[in-house]
């Protein structure tokens, strides 16, 4: 009907003549307390138009009171309010007071479709100065997650409007309100740069994950999409540090998706860009929630985004950057298996990787082939067209002759298999045979493709439920024995895991093979290798090799039998493989040159993995000998068994030779399974029941060296933290990743779970370690090189010891520890290492907190046996990074780390022999150590003056080749590397002191001009060292550490001592004298570089004499400017040496 008060309100507008005003309002507002809601809205929104101008400052103070009161009606009071006609200080006085009010109703109180207006409003009107502090509260009341189910309860609540009586879902507006505050946010961030610099400061200064909520991410696509005022680099940058700090994680974009996706769709392109970027990162930390937006966005989106999710994976895949690849074709792996049929659509754009696959690795080739298997046999609807193209380019790669795309046929075809061996109808299991057959065809005239081959058929057994064939018993384990059973090659995984599958992992009828004798030459003949001709030494490397490999692959065999005698002879059998390296050591020290047999077939030629101490010299493949090289040197042949290998190790000890690490790739891979024999270190022989029963038997030093060695290069190269970095202009030609491709089949975080289960075998092997040396120091009254003491097993023990220390910080550096869905498993390490503390003692219920600080302890307790510098830095490392899992007690812990630095540091340290450790790995070492001290401290510049006032003298004082006798390290070797890391630390230090400000209290500029002061007379110090030590190293470092103290002082210091000259004369005026001693030696060093015409010395010179002159006119500015210009004089510089004697030889300098 006729809405009769809206008609008489509008009556009242635009009158001619008011005779009353102010009656009138109040009779207005009498009426609005009184009337219904629907006509106190008319009454409020025609205020502007019925007061006049004199009136509306009186009302918009009752609007405000009416706000704080009336929880309905906040829409037409800020229409109202927006359209009065205020004086400037009363209307920033009652914006200020409104935008309180309004921020107080934001809450669940509010009705939802009110809040873009209540925000508007609060936005328009914000001033510059309130921006930071308005902002950062309406952060904190916007709660958006209550839009998305609570809004039902809401619009209930509201008033009844035809809007909710016609069937709309509230859902739907709760959605829309959303839309409409992020639009309203949009606007003001576009038009006024205030906001968009108040938004990012209120997210950034956000510190605790908790606190996030989802409008941080919304506003930070916001900021990324309009890109006003710069915003979008803003947006990236604090993407990523809230990222890397773990403070914005995966379950917060889960929840912004999940709850908000028909909103974030229209962010899409910035949602995409910012994925790419993430992915693309060089750092490891941001990369993987790169590919949390990714799936979440193909999840959420409609059809047209998917397809620009697949593309832009696709061009990932395709960048030729290794981790960019890897993480790529892992997101479309995962997509493919969690949204086969929505992937299958875009099946067209993932084949497109295959026109790329030349930058692509052996692991990234099977994990494409294994998502375009996927795609082909998954979705039988969608998949044909793409079995018909990986037909094509399987059977042209394996048709070719160069082996790179052979290689990759064979990969393809064997992945194919796999995905194949899932479908149970008839017709697939004819193609599988068919293909397999195809495959053995094409790689019989290539022993590498054959091996390849098996190596691939081996894993597919391993890691997929693929039904034995009976072709493949037949054909497979038949040509296998007919070409490699009589003549010994390297690939025993095909034989092995076929009855392994059959026999659900017993390997019972096979067991001869593990201890099975082997042909082999009569092994005297190392000692006389030199007196071989060049065929006969590379004849004898191969063997070795082969055999090695042979034993490698018995090991990866057998590890996981649970029999007493096969663990034994596994253990046996590492016996065999560490005595063998002694003496293909001592041969390949004496065949230069030499080409080791290839033994992983899955990347490139072993041409381009010779070491480098023989690459100059000419490189043949080795692929077999004749007839006659082989029957001369097998003429006395030994059928040598696995007992026999003990008795000639405990016989004679190998000559010394070439270090192996360099020869890895040539190699067998031990599985991640085989590091379980370190287990197996107590196992007794009397188990057996042969000759042997009388003896115990454990892993000896060299055995657990051995396997210490590999687990931590398959902890290195699948937990460390390396950066993705681009592919180098010139391709290295040693390939990191081959030897490794049965781990790359693992993940991180099964890598990080078989570690920690073996974590308590580690403490025990580090606990005999320790009690090793400990025992050690004390029979000989503290000399490690004492006579008697076996010097061979000492090396072996140290290195043990270090690389334990090495397992233990690789793993606990892992960066996956820092997410949420590790935690447990930190956890779980934590207590195994706080369990070792006290065993009979074990609370399981410790929280992560007690288990840190009780393995913290454990650790500690080892400090006292440590037998190298070395492996003292790994253990401080190690207690580093255990200290940053804290939390708030991270501090605490500083000054234990500063005491045990300095106590290494002040240890004299010799090796096994007697002699004082030196050398290049020393003195990095010792680098490290010192730098760790000084950054721990807590006070720099204390310690450096320590080191350089008295450690230094001493060291002067004592004999040529003697130690200081407070710092033992420190010696004229070691010199250099004191004085750098100090520099270093100094200019540091100075970096770090806060710049001074006019505003600054006494107290304040009094404690900057005190550090000041230390750090001058600290750097006065180092620079008078060099009249002592003035070698062409010192020089540099002085040159260079100089500069860049001066610069620091010119920026930071000199502003202090304007402010500061006419409280605290007398103290600037100590410290412009103390650096200008130095300055005159810096110029003094200037000259003799000069005079030298040392080019490395020169360059730092211009630079260095640009900043001196600075600092002369600085301080002249600085005394104008107190009015003190006649106290500054300048005069001629004379050209001295370093030992600041005159030479006569230029130009006086200035």
């Amino acid at each position: 009907g006729l809405n009769v008060p809206r008609l008489i309100i509008n009556q009242l507008k635009w009158l001619d003549r008011i005779v009353d005003g102010k009656d009138l309002s109040s009779k207005l507002m009498q009426m609005v307390s009184v009337a219904p809601v629907e006509i106190q809205r008319d009454i409020i929104t025609s205020l502007p138009e019925i007061l006049e101008d004199s009136q509306h400052g009186d009302m918009a103070k009752e609007l405000n009171g009416l706000l704080q009161q009336n929880t309905q009606l906040p829409v037409p009071i800020l229409d109202a309010l927006s359209s009065l006609n205020l004086s400037s200080a009363l209307l920033s006085e009652v914006l200020l007071n409104m935008q309180i009010s309004s921020l107080k109703r934001i809450g669940p109180s509010v009705i939802l479709e009110d809040l873009p207006v209540v925000v508007k409003f609060i936005l328009h009107f914000i001033s510059a100065s309130d921006a930071n502090e308005v902002v950062c509260d309406l952060r904190k009341k916007l709660e958006l997650e209550q839009c998305v189910l609570p809004a039902v309860l809401q619009a209930s609540q509201s008033r009844m409007k035809s809007k909710a009586m016609s069937g709309v879902p509230s859902c739907n507006n709760g959605q829309d309100s959303v839309a409409l505050v992020l639009e309203v946010i949009k606007s003001a961030i576009r038009f006024q740069k205030t906001i968009s610099e108040a938004w990012l400061k209120a997210i950034e200064n956000v510190d605790e994950s908790d606190d996030h909520k989802v409008v941080d991410l919304l506003v930070l696509f916001i900021l990324h999409s309009t890109n006003a005022n710069h915003s979008r680099r803003g947006a990236e940058r604090v993407l990523k540090v809230k990222v890397r700090k773990g403070l914005i994680q995966e379950n917060l974009l889960q929840k912004t998706f999940k709850g908000h996706a028909q909103v974030m769709r229209g962010y899409f392109p910035s949602i995409l860009a910012l994925a790419q970027g993430l992915l693309r990162s060089p750092d490891c930390f941001v990369v993987p929630f790169g590919g949390h937006m990714y799936k979440q966005a193909f999840t959420a989106f409609d059809s047209y985004c998917q397809q620009e999710v697949v593309g832009s994976l696709v061009t990932h895949a395709c960048s030729g950057v290794s981790g960019e690849v890897d993480v790529a074709l892992e997101l479309l792996c995962e997509l493919v298996s969690q949204k086969p049929a929505e992937m299958s659509q875009f099946t067209v754009f993932v084949k497109g990787i295959l026109d790329y696959m030349d930058n692509l690795t052996s692991q990234q080739i099977r994990r494409l082939f294994h998502l375009l298997s996927c795609l082909a046999f998954g979705q039988e609807q969608h998949g044909g067209h793409i079995q018909d193209d990986m037909h094509i380019v399987i059977r042209k790669q394996l048709s070719s002759t160069v082996p790179k795309y052979k290689r990759i046929g064979i990969i393809g075809a064997v992945m194919m298999v796999g995905s194949m061996g899932a479908c149970r109808y008839s017709l697939c299991w004819c193609i599988v045979m068919a293909l397999l057959e195809l495959v053995r065809s094409c790689s019989e005239s290539s022993p590498e493709a054959a091996a390849l081959y098996y190596d691939e058929l081996a894993n597919l057994l391993q890691t997929c439920k693929l039904d034995p064939l009976a072709w493949i018993g037949k054909s497979v384990l038949e040509d296998f024995q007919e070409d490699f059973i009589v003549d010994l090659g390297p690939d025993l995984s095909g034989t092995v895991y076929q009855p392994e599958v059959q026999h659900q992992g017993d390997l019972e009828e096979i067991d001869a093979l593990l201890g099975c004798p082997l042909i082999l030459t009569d092994m005297e003949v190392v000692e006389k290798v030199e007196s071989l001709s060049k065929a006969e030494r590379e004849f004898l490397c191969s063997l070795l090799f082969y055999t090695i490999n042979w034993f490698r692959e018995t090991v990866n065999a057998f590890c996981k039998q649970n029999d007493p005698e096969m663990k034994m002879k596994v253990v046996t059998r590492i016996q065999n493989i560490t005595y063998l390296q002694s003496l293909l050591q001592t041969c390949l020290a004496a065949t230069p040159g030499y080409t080791p047999p290839q033994a992983n077939f899955d990347g490139e030629s072993a041409e381009g993995m010779i070491p480098s101490s023989s690459s100059a010299l000419p490189k043949k493949g080795k692929k077999g000998k004749s007839a006659g090289e082989i029957s001369k040197l097998i003429c006395a042949i030994d059928r040598v068994s696995p007992s026999l290998f003990n008795e000639k190790e405990k016989e004679k000890d190998a000559k010394s030779g070439v270090s192996l690490s360099s020869y890895w790739p040539f190699f067998r891979e031990l599985d991640v399974e085989a590091l379980s024999v370190l287990q197996c270190g107590l196992l007794s022989r009397t188990l057996l029941d042969t000759e042997l029963h009388s003896k115990e038997v454990q892993l000896s030093p060299a055995e657990l060296l051995f396997l210490l060695e590999d687990m931590w290069r398959k902890l290195d190269f699948s937990l460390a933290s390396a950066p993705a970095k681009k592919a180098p202009f010139l391709k290295s030609k040693t390939d990191k990743a081959v030897g490794f491709a049965h781990l790359q089949q693992k993940n991180a975080k099964e890598i990080a779970t078989c570690c920690i289960e073996l974590l308590p075998t580690l403490c025990t092997h580090l606990e005999n370690c320790h009690n090793h040396f400990q025992t050690l120091l004390s029979e000989h009254q503290g000399v490690v090189d004492a006579p008697g003491v076996d010097l061979k097993e000492q090396q072996l023990m140290c290195s043990a010891y270090q690389l334990l220390l090495q397992v233990l910080h690789t793993t606990f550096s892992w960066a996956g520890f820092s997410g949420l869905e590790h935690r447990a498993l930190l956890k779980s390490a934590l207590g195994v290492l706080a369990g070792r503390l006290k065993e009979d003692e074990t609370d399981l219920t410790l929280d992560q907190l007690s288990r840190w600080e009780h393995a913290f302890e454990y650790l500690q307790n080892f400090q006292s046996t440590v037998p190298s510098l070395n492996t003292a830095l790994c253990l401080t490392q190690l207690l580093i990074v255990l200290s940053q899992y804290g939390g708030s007690n991270h501090r605490t812990y500083r000054e234990q780390i500063t005491s045990l630095a300095k106590r290494f540091l002040c240890q004299e340290w010799v090796t096994v022999s007697g002699e004082k450790e030196r050398g290049n790995k020393y003195h990095d070492a010792l680098q490290t150590l010192l730098s760790i001290y000084l950054e721990h401290t807590d006070d720099v510049l204390k310690a450096v003056e320590e080191i350089a006032g008295e450690g230094v003298p001493e060291l002067l004082n004592a004999a040529k080749d003697a130690n200081s006798p407070s710092w033992p390290t420190l010696n004229r070797q070691t010199f250099l590397v004191y004085y750098k890391s100090m520099m270093a630390e100094l200019e540091r230090a100075v970096r770090k002191i806060p710049p001074s400000k006019q505003t600054d209290n006494q107290e304040v500029c009094s404690e900057k001009l005190l550090t000041w002061n230390l750090a001058v007379r600290d750097f006065h110090i180092l620079i008078n060292l060099v009249k002592m030590f003035n070698s062409r190293p010192v020089l540099t470092v002085c040159l260079k550490y100089g500069r860049l103290f001066l610069e620091s002082f010119l920026k930071l210091g000199m502003p202090l001592l304007d402010y500061s000259f006419k409280k605290h004369k007398e103290d600037v005026q100590s410290l412009l004298k103390t650096i200008q001693l130095s300055t005159r030696q810096l110029h003094h060093m200037c000259g003799h570089s000069k005079i030298r015409q040392d080019t490395g010395l020169t360059n730092h010179v211009p630079a260095l004499k640009k900043n001196l002159e600075q600092f002369v006119y600085r301080v002249k500015a600085m005394l104008t400017l107190n009015h003190c210009q006649e106290a500054f004089w300048l005069g001629n510089l004379k050209n001295r040496d370093l030992k600041v004697r005159w030479k006569n030889v230029a130009k006086p300098h200035h």
